[in-house]
């Protein structure tokens, strides 16, 4: 067990719907509990983190990328149970809808893979519950800011 297996408590967590070029960024995890998954990069906030600093070391740490956040384009709750139905993890994650600035993606050990996709490809894809939709808002947010 890990500090995040059976939590008495949910876990605050941030992410990155990073937009370049009219696609997003997914990323393949590596581990359980996703394992296989496409996802946004990101990660737990640590005690004395505001949600941007934690955002913006998440997405060094996993991708080396230099990004710059637009606004919030949404939340979902992960609750993981376990084959007795006890509550193994709970994570809230925030994501936030964020311009790519610069950089090539480099992965660390969390992750198996990367695309960058179009909104139409996410379609195929095994993603993490909700992505779609949030994907939709992060692209909304980014092209209503533009004008």
């Amino acid at each position: 067990m890990t500090d995040r297996t059976y939590p008495d408590r949910p876990f605050l967590a941030v992410s990155a719907a990073i937009i370049k070029d009219g696609k997003v960024l997914l990323v393949r995890r590596a581990n359980p509990p996703m394992h296989g998954l496409y996802t946004f990069p990101g990660g737990v906030v640590e005690a004395g983190e505001t949600l941007e600093e934690a955002l913006h070391r998440e997405i060094d740490e996993e991708t080396a990328l230099q990004i710059k956040p637009a606004g919030i384009a949404g939340y979902r709750d992960v609750l993981i149970r376990d084959k007795d139905a006890r509550l193994e993890r709970h994570f809230v994650i925030i994501c936030f809808a964020s311009h790519w600035v610069s950089g090539e993606p480099r992965l660390n050990e969390e992750l198996h893979d990367f695309h960058w996709v179009t909104p139409a490809e996410l379609k195929g894809l095994p993603t993490t519950e909700g992505l779609g939709d949030i994907a939709e808002a992060a692209f909304a947010q980014l092209a209503q800011a533009a004008h």
